[in-house]
């Protein structure tokens, strides 16, 4: 397919387009961030589209793959446990600043990691202070692997104690 038709047949789709990116999206503004990242991911990929591929079920499949991934993305940003997110300790609608029931909170959770053997608790630190994985594994000299499964196990030990912590509460 020569670049011309590419191009014509993508224009055209973009009306198909659009419509599919407000219907995932549910914002005007999104809807075209997403539309323009799917005709530009299209565009870098023309050389992966052959003669008898579905145009429009191609540049569906990217902007399905976009939105996913940019959905994914955005909730990793909040993976870090926090109390007031895990178990909604605190209403967002709350009027008092008082934050002792956080304090109280924050210093069992600090207890506790004490507690967490250091080959958890090291990983979990740093990569809870901001450190990547790969940064990790190169400054403990360990695999990728054994980084993310140790972080794994120490976010799950301290949900356990968490959740262990809130039925006494309760």
């Amino acid at each position: 397919m020569s670049t011309e038709e590419f191009n014509t047949n993508v224009v055209d789709c973009t009306v198909f387009l659009k419509r599919y990116a407000l219907s995932l999206a549910r914002n005007n503004s999104y809807a075209e961030d997403l539309l323009q990242e799917t005709v530009l991911r299209a565009l870098v990929n023309r050389d992966k589209i052959y003669e008898d591929t579905n145009m429009k079920a191609w540049l569906y499949t990217i902007m399905k793959n976009v939105f996913i991934n940019n959905y994914r993305r955005s909730k990793k940003i909040g993976t870090i446990m926090e109390i007031n997110d895990y178990k909604n300790v605190r209403s967002e609608s709350a009027v008092s600043g008082n934050d002792g029931v956080s304090n109280i909170e924050m210093a069992y959770l600090n207890g506790e990691l004490k507690n967490l053997s250091s080959i958890f608790r090291v990983p979990f630190l740093m990569h809870y202070t901001g450190y990547k994985y790969e940064e990790i594994a190169s400054k403990l000299k360990l695999p990728l692997g054994t980084v993310k499964s140790r972080i794994f196990f120490a976010r799950k030990e301290m949900r356990k104690k968490l959740d262990k912590s809130y039925s006494y509460i309760n």
